[in-house]
């Protein structure tokens, strides 16, 4: 569903701050893949997802998404086979503009558009449905501006609206950094549950040792541009923040002691 193959990306080249971000990167996810992205600052996580993303253009390398070539291809013109999900609560989402219809901007997503009514009959049914499903309350809240409902409250309508036009490819940009820890796990549940019910492949950024353990069916850590660490299946399923601690450093070379100091 996704291939990533000899991406390099450096900023600010031949001057005083230039920084190799990506180097030689190479990835593979296939159909229905979960993936969580662990690493320190710097290490190139938001970078590879920005340039997934379409958000600025690569040096070097190519980037498909399930088969066709989309490296030339600008963040819009992307949008008909990327959902995203930001750390910023406040993004993704049209403030001023109610529940109903900021879904329906999410359903018409990539589609054209023309004169007519802006939510239809049948598709407030079909939201009042959606909303439901995240056990918050919101299907009867449809007509109230986003902009009035808590951080979490919008993560979760972000969510939904990321996977409402089955995305090719979900990206979960540290989704829940923003949120305090019950209203992340709440976050972290929905996200599970909407990526295994709709078959979506996904890609998760966090600082979360735990939350990267946890979740997902693999694991990959980043260190200066490069996948230093590919975790999957069995192996990740028994992992722990003490393997994970071991491994970067056998891979590395730096022995950390704690996540903390890992991911500072």
């Amino acid at each position: 569903m996704l291939d990533l193959n000899h991406i390099y990306k450096t900023f600010n080249l031949g001057t005083i701050n230039e920084k190799k971000a990506l180097v030689d990167l190479n990835l593979h996810l296939k159909q229905g893949d979960f993936l969580t992205v662990i690493g320190g600052n710097g290490a190139g996580k938001s970078t590879m997802l920005n340039a997934v993303a379409g958000v600025w253009p690569i040096d070097a390398g190519q980037i498909l998404i399930d088969g066709q070539d989309v490296t030339a291809l600008p963040e819009y013109k992307r949008a008909a086979f990327i959902g995203r999900v930001f750390q910023d609560p406040m993004m993704g989402t049209a403030p001023n503009m109610q529940l109903e219809e900021n879904l329906a901007l999410a359903y018409r997503r990539g589609k054209k558009r023309g004169l007519r009514w802006g939510v239809t009959r049948a598709e407030r049914e079909m939201f009042r449905e959606k909303l439901h499903s995240l056990g918050l309350g919101l299907e009867d809240r449809m007509t109230v501006k986003v902009g009035l409902l808590s951080g979490g409250q919008r993560q979760a309508l972000t969510l939904l609206m990321a996977a409402l036009q089955q995305p090719k490819l979900l990206l979960l940009d540290e989704h829940t950094a923003a949120l305090d820890p019950a209203t992340a796990a709440k976050v972290l549940e929905l996200s599970d549950r909407i990526v295994k019910e709709n078959g979506l492949t996904a890609m998760m950024i966090t600082h979360n040792m735990k939350d990267a353990i946890q979740h997902g069916n693999r694991l990959i850590m980043m260190n200066e541009g490069k996948i230093i660490l590919d975790i999957s299946g069995e192996e990740k399923s028994k992992l722990t923040k003490a393997d994970l601690l071991q491994k970067f450093a056998e891979v590395s070379g730096v022995q950390e002691e704690t996540d903390q100091v890992l991911l500072s």
